[in-house]
């Protein structure tokens, strides 16, 4: 790439600038000056999040590490612990939709095993616009392909995720992908480069010119007039990513590394800046030892490259040729391209030239950090003001089966069918078939359930309550597989930070997050921050993503959501509710993204959370469901879809509306199935835990029906309602 970007291109300020000539004591080269804007943009620096990451909770005993590696790592007990992060590969997945996504799950492939975890799922969170606009299609087609593509080549089962649709998406998908794997306690690699003289290795595929400038592509916002600007999109070789797995387990467990750190945003220069950071070392880097599969690159491209499959290990004092003889055997590259020093200098040379100098603690601790002005926007007051009882009552049949069609709810047989989530054979409960994915760890009668969470149309009408909603229903999932939740991951997606509406929602949602994991005792762990996802100043819904692991004592006691027989009780746990705000109902049945977001109890969610855990340890319950996009209908609906039985609820209406009934998306409420004789038990449980028990039908027939105030309102029989939700999201994409 030839030297023709100034600093405002490299996405640096005035004042920035000004601090980079006052580190150096003069003007940067264009090489030093590459360095800095990648490791000073949003996206490797946090600068306008990181004050706000700094207040979540991310302690407590079952954490092992927390932020500030390459993933988050947390106990499991028996001398394991699971390794987990949720990372955004947003604006490559708009330029080149199956690369991006399939980069993206290599990327965080690769922040698991550089733990020296063993890969052993993968989860993705997804947002596209509305699928009448082609491109969208053409979007959705290519990033599923691409997370297909890169997991089943990889051996990895892709066992969980969620997809919403909405036209704010249309110009920006969110592709969210997030990586867990298991390790023993005492054989976890960190990402340190430490004892003076130790030599870097290279390990990998060789470096190309592909995502040069990536860090900071995904630091601004996507515009038609800044497409000169776009780096080659990275394209992902999934074969020699799983050479590299294998290879660097071996050296974790051959004990022969120091410290390893995978090459993602920024290449080379983050991972060896952030490498000696650590313990306040230099380095001296020759560019002309790093292999290229591409002629006459420049230091700078070198530098700055982000091409796939790359990975810096720092051996342990002697071991470097044992390093690159295991390397060579797993048929992949290893070369030594510098070595630490002790004068706390990012050194770049060409053989003996150096042809780059900056201290190694300037690009990454002296970054500048910006604690902005958030201001509350005028929609914020608007929609809280919002009137439900104003609303015209829409036909409940039909708006039930507009609700089944809805792409955000109907089935995702079409993108979970094109994934493998059975390899490795230690998938338990697949996707599809209950709240959360449920996989057994081998050798062990326990298992672990993953999840991944969130309603951005909540976080966009009240980013506080939103992110709350997001952390317990993502605690919610797990407890109603059985799980206890553990810790959290989160992938923050949203606007332009430097607008002060959207740095208001940025701030109210991490204080949410915050709130609910502490009052959960879920805490975060790890994450990634994805800022400036709009064009021509149409921001996407704030999205921050939550990734939750849980831990299954007994998996054998794990629960899914159908319906197993016939005459079982159907149980409502939690309060009726008439909120409406926010609702798919109000979405699909009247064109209305609107309203106050449901208030949540903490106190009542984790009652609830108690109450589900305790009663699926005891077998009170037949199935387990939560209430979630579509109200109680569409959650009694799903259990009966995926057992195959009917069911007749009667409900009393007690002066609410019967849409606000069926189809309020109010928190802490779960459907629940039990045998007749265990209405006692669960009677003395949620009286124990001051949930509120309703039972409001029983397991029966081949129809959904449903009877309000003695009123017949809803009447399908099971083949329609399985055609109208099974086929909706395939005949779109046919």
């Amino acid at each position: 790439m030839a030297g023709d970007l100034t600093y405002k291109d490299m996405g640096l300020n005035d004042e920035e600038y000004s601090q980079i000539i006052e580190i150096l004591g003069r003007e940067p080269n264009y090489l030093e000056l590459g360095m800095f804007s990648v490791m000073w943009s949003e996206h490797c620096g946090y600068k306008s999040s990181r004050p706000l990451l700094k207040t979540l909770p991310t302690t407590g005993p079952q954490v092992i590490h927390g932020p500030g590696e390459n993933a988050g790592v947390v106990d499991i007990g028996d001398g394991e612990a699971l390794v987990f992060k949720i990372e955004s590969h947003n604006s490559p997945s708009a330029v080149e939709p199956y690369e991006g996504a399939a980069t993206g799950v290599g990327g965080i492939i690769r922040d698991i095993f550089t733990m020296g975890a063993r890969p052993i799922a993968v989860l993705n969170s997804l947002r596209l616009g509305e699928l009448k606009n082609e491109r969208v299609k053409y979007l959705l087609d290519g990033i599923v392909a691409g997370i297909a593509g890169y997991g089943n080549s990889l051996g990895i089962p892709t066992v969980g995720g969620e997809v919403y649709f909405n036209s704010v998406y249309d110009n920006n998908p969110l592709v969210n992908a997030m990586g867990v794997g298991l390790v023993n306690i005492d054989e976890i690699a960190l990402a340190v480069a430490g004892e003076v003289g130790s030599p870097l290795i290279l390990v990998g595929s060789k470096t190309g010119r592909d995502g040069i400038h990536g860090a900071t592509f995904s630091s601004e916002e996507l515009s038609d007039d800044k497409a000169d600007k776009r780096p080659t999109v990275q394209a992902g070789d999934p074969f020699m990513e799983k050479l590299l797995i294998e290879a660097c387990l071996e050296l974790i467990g051959e004990n022969l590394v120091a410290g390893m750190q995978d090459l993602g945003a920024a290449g080379l220069t983050s991972s060896i800046a952030e490498s000696a950071s650590k313990k306040g070392r230099g380095v001296r880097v020759d560019v002309s030892k790093v292999p290229q599969r591409e002629t006459n690159m420049t230091p700078y491209e070198i530098m700055l490259s982000e091409s796939q499959e790359r990975m810096l290990v720092v051996p342990i004092e002697g071991a470097a040729d044992k390093v690159i003889e295991i390397c060579n055997k797993w048929d992949l590259e290893a070369v030594i391209i510098g070595e630490v020093t002790d004068d706390g200098m990012f050194e770049v040379c060409v053989a003996d030239e150096v042809v780059g100098s900056v201290p190694v603690l300037a690009l990454t601790d002296d970054c500048p950090l910006y604690l902005r002005e958030g201001a509350e926007p005028e929609y914020y007051k608007q929609h809280k003001a919002f009137v439900e009882d104003s609303l015209a009552e829409k036909d409940i049949a039909k708006a039930f089966l507009d609700l089944l069609a809805s792409p955000t709810i109907a089935s995702k047989e079409w993108i979970f069918s094109q994934y493998d989530y059975q390899v490795m054979t230690n998938t338990v409960i697949v996707p599809g078939a209950a709240d959360a994915a449920v996989l057994r760890v081998k050798g062990r009668n326990k298992g672990i359930a993953l999840t991944t969470d969130c309603n951005s149309r909540m976080v966009y009408l009240d980013p506080y309550k939103g992110a709350i909603l997001a952390v317990c229903e993502a605690a919610r999932n797990l407890a109603c597989v059985g799980a206890k939740p553990l810790a959290l991951t989160n992938c923050l997606n949203f606007g332009n930070p430097e607008k002060p509406n959207i740095y208001w929602q940025l701030q109210e949602a991490i204080k949410g997050i915050g709130t609910a994991s502490l009052a959960l005792d879920v805490p975060v762990v790890s994450g990634n921050v994805s800022l400036y996802n709009e064009k021509e100043d149409k921001p996407i819904y704030p999205t921050p993503t939550i990734g939750m692991v849980g831990i299954l004592p007994d998996i054998d006691k794990r629960q899914d959501m159908a319906f197993k027989k016939a005459q079982d009780l159907i149980v409502m746990l939690g309060d009726f509710s008439s909120a409406l705000g926010g609702s798919e109902y109000l979405y699909i049945c009247h064109g209305l993204e609107t309203g106050q977001v449901p208030e949540v109890n903490l106190g009542k969610e984790a009652n609830l959370i108690s109450l589900l855990l305790q009663g699926l340890a005891d077998k009170i319950f037949n199935s387990c469901h939560d209430i979630s996009e579509g109200g109680l209908a569409i959650c009694v609906a799903e259990s009966a879809l995926a057992g195959n039985l009917g069911c007749r609820i009667n409900l009393v209406a007690n002066q609410l509306r019967k849409d606000a009934l069926l189809f309020s998306e109010a928190p802490s409420r779960v459907v629940v199935s039990i045998n007749p004789e265990n209405v006692e038990n669960l009677e003395k449980l949620a009286d124990s835990l001051d949930i509120k028990m309703n039972i409001i039908g029983e397991v029966t027939g081949s129809n959904i029906s449903c009877l309000v105030d003695n009123e017949e309102v809803i009447d399908v029989t099971l083949d329609k309602a399985r055609q109208v939700w099974g086929e909706a999201l395939k005949c779109i994409m046919a």
